[in-house]
């Protein structure tokens, strides 16, 4: 691995959901996700990603919720990474989102692919490497195809690989062919991240170092747990936790994501089923899903 990036983290790192109440952020709630995830070990956070439902925030809130999770991991005492969702389609945007994010006290950002616009793969490479040129801290590339329509090629990935600052890949995609030929054209000095919970194993098969989950806000010790197993060689006890997660993580992206995730964290007392417009709160059938899956894995962990 380049030594001018190392990894940002190994393991599992929650995509953290945003609480609302009465159209305002919670902070209150923020908190009580926040000693959750820190009370499970987990690897690192994400802030203000897609779970985070990130385009609806303003630029104050955004901020408030950075130094929001940066303190809470200070105080900790614990030595995980704080990364911020800085990605835009306007490359000075991103430049401004994650410079102020850098400026809070965040250890890494996690960039989304342009979308809508989207770009070629020479402008991915200017884009990603201008926010990496801008900032100093390291940044993980972000590829969800599915959302942004935006794609990127084995050989861009391997082109921003050489960046000293472009330290992940958060691959999103769901196409296992697809990882296995960016972790051959970039091997080391690129880690790998899943961005699916479903697909946590067969990605760290692949060399990948861990997962940038959304299932960990319900039922983080179980990633941690199924991360930990799979590094110390027990693959077998990995890949049943991986196993008993499928149905959860079918629910969970039934609906638009966070909406699910959202509704699973209220049932649990975490904050409020509140979302964002465009985005409408879960449907009944959504509801009754997510409720089963909740009731199952309760089994599970006790």
């Amino acid at each position: 691995m380049n030594p001018s990036s190392p990894p940002l983290f190994s393991g599992c790192a929650t995509a953290l959901i945003t609480p609302f109440k009465d159209g305002k952020v919670d902070f209150p709630a923020f908190e009580r996700i926040l000693q959750h995830q820190l009370s499970a070990d987990v690897n690192a956070l994400v802030v203000t990603g897609t779970t985070g439902e990130s385009s609806t925030l303003t630029d104050r809130e955004k901020h408030d919720l950075y130094t929001c999770a940066v303190r809470a991991v200070r105080a900790s005492g614990k030595k995980i990474p704080v990364i911020a969702g800085t990605g835009s389609n306007n490359t000075a945007r991103a430049i401004e989102l994650s410079r102020m994010a850098e400026s809070t006290g965040c250890d890494g950002l996690l960039v989304v692919t342009p979308y809508y616009n989207k770009a070629s793969q020479e402008g991915l490479i200017s884009h990603f490497t201008s926010i990496a040129n801008a900032v100093s801290i390291p940044v993980i590339l972000y590829h969800v195809p599915a959302r942004t329509g935006c794609i990127m090629t084995t050989e861009t990935c391997h082109k921003l690989s050489e960046h000293p600052r472009i330290a992940g890949f958060k691959d999103a995609t769901g196409n296992i062919g697809f990882t296995a030929r960016v972790s051959a054209a970039c091997r080391a000095s690129l880690p790998l991240y899943s961005g699916n919970d479903d697909m946590v194993t067969p990605i760290m098969a692949l060399g990948g170092l861990g997962v940038i989950s959304v299932a960990s806000n319900i039922f983080p010790e179980l990633m941690v747990r199924l991360c930990r197993l799979w590094e110390s060689g027990d693959h077998a006890a990995a890949d049943q936790i991986q196993k008993s997660l499928l149905p959860l993580c079918d629910a969970l992206f039934c609906e638009v994501n966070p909406i699910p995730v959202k509704y699973a964290m209220a049932c649990l007392g975490y904050c409020q089923n509140e979302v964002r417009l465009p985005l409408s709160p879960a449907s009944d059938v959504v509801r009754e899903r997510v409720s089963r899956c909740l009731a199952s894995l309760r089994s599970v962990q006790t």
